[in-house]
């Protein structure tokens, strides 16, 4: 099994992948500086993972953008470093529209700093954390791989341009970089267990950990941007994906990559199936029981009104499908906000 660095990998999407990671074998060194994420999920992660699986996973304190940071992970190393997987960066829309700069600097520049270390140490595998914001507002849905790259935001422009960055990196050395970018659509819930989950930084910025914090009282009322998109019942379409789901995905890119000659990926990970904001209320409100208060309001600048994968590629590439539906979702989301009432804390 491989010796991997994961950036970033007490996140939410980072420490379910870890698990996945561990799961299979692998030897994980995780550097994180922990401004949006808890060292108490990898605790968690190795405790679901087992005591042997455990040893096989080391956490460093790090930022991205500290170049002696990054080299000592590398250093550090028990063995050399095989690849990489990016998560470490920032992802809320709306900030990133008020400091853009910070996002240029965290995702953009931090993202350069990696691949300059990976090139010192001689690492030419890499699993890269984008998005589908990168599309910005698609011409069609599903979208496919091929569609435009239009971001419409800070965020989304930062996405794009660290793919750019790694177009170019693998076009100069096209016989020695494994890369792969995979365009996340909407990752929502938890482990099963319950153990691990997302918690966000005060109020949550998307979906699902809003309704499920409503669901346990913690928030009030669920404000539900525009309802009358040209939609079924008004409401934003999403395309939803298991956060296991996803790190298996990581898992499978990941495999693809060591097992075939060096090439340059770019992936859509999502499920191909849609649901709206009245639909995920309905179901998380089955699912936990729950009343889910809310309140419909005008829409949002910069939303869409379908959002929605082509998975066939995934499909093809990496022998990867989604296996898990909404009412999982939102069973064991809610399994992770009733242990977890204040997130890690």
């Amino acid at each position: 099994m491989a010796q991997l660095l994961i950036t970033g990998g007490a996140g939410f999407i980072g420490s379910h992948t870890c698990l996945v990671l561990l799961e299979a074998g692998h030897r994980l060194i995780v550097v994180d500086n922990f401004s949006n994420s808890s060292p108490i999920a990898l605790e968690r992660v190795k405790e679901l993972a087992g005591p042997e699986a455990a040893t096989r996973l080391t956490l460093l304190k790090g930022d991205i953008r500290d170049p002696s940071q990054i080299n000592q992970a590398f250093a550090n190393a028990d063995h050399p470093v095989e690849a990489v997987i990016h998560f470490a960066g920032l992802k809320a829309v709306g900030e990133s529209v008020q400091k853009p700069l910070l996002y240029w600097d965290v995702n953009v520049a931090g993202s350069r700093t990696l691949l300059a270390a990976m090139e010192a140490h001689g690492c030419r595998t890499l699993v890269f954390s984008s998005s589908a914001t990168v599309y910005g507002f698609p011409d069609s849905v599903p979208i496919p791989e091929s569609a435009a790259i239009q971001p419409i935001n800070p965020y989304g422009h930062s996405k794009a341009v660290v793919e750019q960055m790694l177009s170019d990196l693998s076009g100069s050395e096209p016989d020695t970089w494994r890369i792969a970018s995979l365009r996340y659509f909407n990752p929502v819930g938890a482990h099963s267990s319950g153990r691990i989950g997302e918690d966000p930084l005060g109020i949550p910025n998307n979906l699902f950990p809003f309704i499920s914090q409503v669901a346990s009282g913690r928030l009030d009322c669920l404000q539900v941007f525009g309802s009358d998109w040209p939609t079924p019942d008004g409401t934003g379409v999403r395309d939803y994906i298991h956060v296991m789901d996803l790190a298996e995905g990581h898992r499978a890119a990941l495999d693809t990559l060591l097992a075939e000659p060096p090439q340059h990926l770019t992936v859509n990970l999502g499920s191909g199936v849609g649901s709206s904001v009245l639909e995920v209320i309905q179901a998380f409100s089955a699912a936990s029981g729950r009343e889910i208060h809310y309140s419909l309001t005008d829409r949002r600048p910069g939303d869409a009104a379908i959002s929605l994968a082509d998975p066939t590629f995934a499909a093809d590439k990496l022998n990867w499908t989604t296996h898990r539906i909404l009412d999982d979702i939102c069973r064991d989301g809610w399994a992770w906000q009733q242990q977890n009432p204040n997130g890690y804390a």
